[in-house]
């Protein structure tokens, strides 16, 4: 299950090159442009430190989604957070 702030991770095979594929879904909430560059380039240069991965071929994407739109055991975040 997903939570608040988390990230996947795929590596799809292309023509016998990897592209890694990382998929952060989070919610808004302090989310501005200047720190979701920061976190595309920190997980780009991850990848290409810790596994060798090309970064030009690194793809990195942010969901932003809003608390009405994220539920956990049956309630939203925005009702889970008011309490």
């Amino acid at each position: 299950m997903a939570l608040p702030g988390s990230a996947d991770f795929c590596s799809n095979t292309k023509s016998g090159n990897t592209m890694p594929y990382v998929n952060f879904k989070l919610t808004p909430e302090g989310l501005t442009p200047e720190k979701k560059r920061v976190l595309i380039t920190a997980v780009t240069d991850l990848l290409q430190r810790e596994l060798g991965k090309n970064p030009k071929t690194t793809i990195v994407v942010i969901d932003e989604v809003e608390t009405d739109n994220w539920g956990i055991g049956g309630r939203s975040v925005t009702e889970r957070r008011a309490q």
